[in-house]
């Protein structure tokens, strides 16, 4: 695939995808099926046409098929057109793939697509997502400063520099940042005793700091020096259960990125550091919380300040933050809790579980920079579709990984830097949205840990520019249907009407009798005349239709399962052939090609062709006959075989006018 593209530099790779994925799902929707699903009596407007199907289209014509039901309206193209609409007369929405070729990001390409599709139809693209070599890198430490945690406190004061002076193998710029959380403190959380509640360690004699939810210490920064001397500082706090808030922590982290210093264009590792497994959502009910977590940023003074009034973030919930924040989340906890988290991270896209037998430097930093490398190496996509829009809509992923990765459900693992992925991403439509629903929807496509995405803004045709004309309308009135009003400020499109002896009269005056010149019966007995006009009947043979109901689409003959062989229209029991084409089926071409000698002349001038395929009553330049008729050879040769027949030469001097015809011998 990747070679595919170079040898096609001379247009954006994502143009050259989508002209072929874009083509062939058109072709398809427009094509497949017969229009067995398109032609309904239930059909009486173009908008229930256009939902039925992508290849059903409607022709708004004024006076095409008159006399008919608006159901016949509906139809496949090509039938609309055999029948006498006229491509600019047709309703028939392109499903379509439009790229802002000058937006592109520097990671992920395209960054903004628009989608046009029609229900049951579906449309693909591709979105390119290239791993760069040596990215900028913020670091920040969320660590449990519980007392159990105490020892491996300490470890950290030795990280910082020796951390920065590995991870220049990978990036050629670190920052790092720090932040403490304990757990919410209110009872049965902390001990809430007033001698405990400023210092929870006062029975042992030890200074600790308060219990908190979570403390916002050192925004990151480039200062390695600095971030060592903010370990050093640190004090341990301490809490009553087990379980400590590590989650509530960690979005808050996530989303107060102005308060952290999240640089833009760098790569977000948050590194949670705990011995202990966190509190889930609903647990805060325990102390009489019962507010949902809002996923908002609420730090006062680098405090979290709602901890005591609102739950813990649901899973969904913190995933969907890390995501939107482009952030990638590493876990480092004892062996003792490694089953836990385990858990856990199978449900969080780009994290990364590291288990440590001991919170000691040189492995926290192995860690560290391991995960670091593992996450960047495993390239995969989350799509959301707009709240609301899910069930109308669905969805495929396919990646195409780079030589020596592989590939998994929505990712590859194992990207080297400088290569690239690419994902083929197809959105179908199911139906379309309600009266009191917008007919765009965003969708937004965002690599995991990557702070680029693309937007595909996906647009629902569902709705008609005009509809089926009105009986006994004043000249002039339009033909548009109150429903079919354009939705994407288009004006209505002016109906073209099909050619007839009338037109050329005044419209004011022009009125199509009902009965055809020389008939006995109004509109031939098959239908009644209202306002001027015949209204057909409807058969359940199938349509009748035609100024005078003359025209039908069951009483011709048939031909490969077709009405006049599918090159003409049935009209008065008798196929009207398309142009090129003759014979009672419209089986015939009538350029008789297989008669034509090389000199171009058809059956050598000796005979007659029957149905462009072969010379029959053929005869020599004198008028006799050169066999049986219906049994000469394909070009009337004036001598040789024939048929089964061998004649004798006969010079063509000794022949005349009348005389009885040589005698061939068997």
């Amino acid at each position: 695939m990747t070679s595919w593209l170079r040898t096609h530099s001379d247009l954006p790779w994502y143009a050259l995808f989508l002209c072929l994925s874009v083509e062939a799902a058109v072709i398809e929707a427009s094509s497949s099926g017969d229009g067995t699903l398109c032609r309904s009596s239930s059909i009486t407007s173009c908008t229930e046409c256009l939902r039925r199907g992508p290849q059903c289209a409607w022709c708004f014509q004024e006076a095409f098929l008159e006399g008919t039901g608006a159901s016949q309206r509906c139809d496949l193209p090509l039938s609309l057109l055999r029948k006498g609409c006229s491509l600019e007369a047709m309703e028939h929405p392109e499903v379509k793939v439009e790229v802002n070729a000058t937006l592109s990001g520097t990671q992920v390409s395209p960054s903004d697509i628009q989608v046009t599709l029609r229900p049951g139809s579906e449309a693909s693209f591709i979105v390119a997502v290239s791993q760069l070599q040596r990215y900028p890198v913020d670091l920040y430490y969320l660590v449990d400063v519980s007392a159990s945690m105490k020892e491996n406190l300490d470890q950290l004061k030795t990280v910082g520099v020796a951390l920065s002076h590995r991870m220049r193998e990978h990036s050629s710029d670190l920052h790092l940042g720090f932040g403490s959380f304990v757990d919410k403190p209110v009872s049965p959380y902390i001990n809430v005793h007033p001698s405990k509640i400023n210092n929870p360690c006062s029975d042992y004699e030890v200074r600790c700091r308060p219990a908190h939810g979570y403390h916002h210490i050192l925004s990151v920064t480039h200062n390695i020096t600095e971030f060592s001397r903010v370990i050093e500082r640190q004090l341990i706090s301490g809490n009553m259960d087990t379980p400590e808030g590590g989650l509530d922590a960690m979005l808050q982290a996530a989303v107060c990125q102005r308060e952290l210093g999240w640089r833009t264009g760098s790569k977000r590792l948050l590194l949670l550091m705990t011995d202990q497994p966190s509190h889930l959502a609903l647990d805060s009910r325990l102390a009489g919380i019962v507010r949902p977590n809002d996923g908002l940023c609420h730090l006062e003074n680098n405090v979290y300040t709602e901890s005591t009034t609102m739950d813990h973030p649901s899973l969904n919930q913190l995933s969907d933050k890390l995501l939107e924040n482009h952030i990638y989340s590493i876990f480092a906890v004892e062996k003792q809790q490694y089953q836990w988290y385990k858990a856990l991270v199978s449900l969080l896209p780009g994290s990364y579980l590291g288990r440590l037998g001991h919170f000691q430097a040189p492995n926290l930093i192995e860690l560290v920079v391991d995960a670091y490398k593992r996450l960047l190496s495993e390239v995969g996509l989350e799509v959301l579709v707009e709240e609301g829009a899910g069930s109308r809509y669905w969805l495929s992923v396919s990646p195409l990984c780079p030589e020596g990765s592989t590939a998994n459900a929505h990712s590859c693992s194992g990207v080297l830097p400088n290569q690239t992925v690419y994902f083929n991403i197809t959105i179908g439509m199911r139906s379309c949205p309600d009266e009191n629903e917008g007919t765009d929807v965003k969708v937004t496509v965002r690599p995991v840990g990557y702070n680029e995405s693309t937007v595909v803004r996906v647009q629902a045709h569902c709705r008609c520019r005009c509809g089926l004309p009105g009986r006994c309308r004043n000249p002039g009135q339009s033909q548009c249907r109150a429903d079919s009003t354009p939705t994407n400020g288009e004006a209505p499109r002016k109906p073209v009407q099909a050619y007839s002896r009338d037109s050329e009269q005044n419209p004011g005056e022009r009125r199509t009798p009902c009965r055809a010149e020389g008939a006995e019966l109004e509109c031939g007995g098959r239908g009644v005349c209202e306002c001027g006009s015949c209204v057909c009947e409807q058969s359940k043979l199938g349509a009748v239709y035609g100024a005078h109901c003359e025209m039908d689409d069951f009483s011709c003959p048939y031909k490969d399962s077709l009405l006049c062989g599918g090159r003409g229209m049935c009209v008065s029991a008798e196929c009207v052939c398309d142009l090129g084409w003759t014979g009672e089926s419209c089986g015939c071409p009538v350029t008789p090609e297989t008669c034509q000698t090389s000199d171009g002349a058809v059956c050598s001038g000796r005979g007659r062709c029957q149905c462009g395929r072969k010379c029959v009553d053929c005869h020599l330049a004198h008028g006799l006959l050169h066999g049986e008729a219906g049994h000469c050879n394909q070009t009337c040769a004036p001598l040789g075989t024939c048929g089964v027949s061998v004649f004798t030469s006969v010079p063509v001097t000794a022949v005349t006018l009348g005389s009885t015809p040589p005698q061939g011998r068997a």
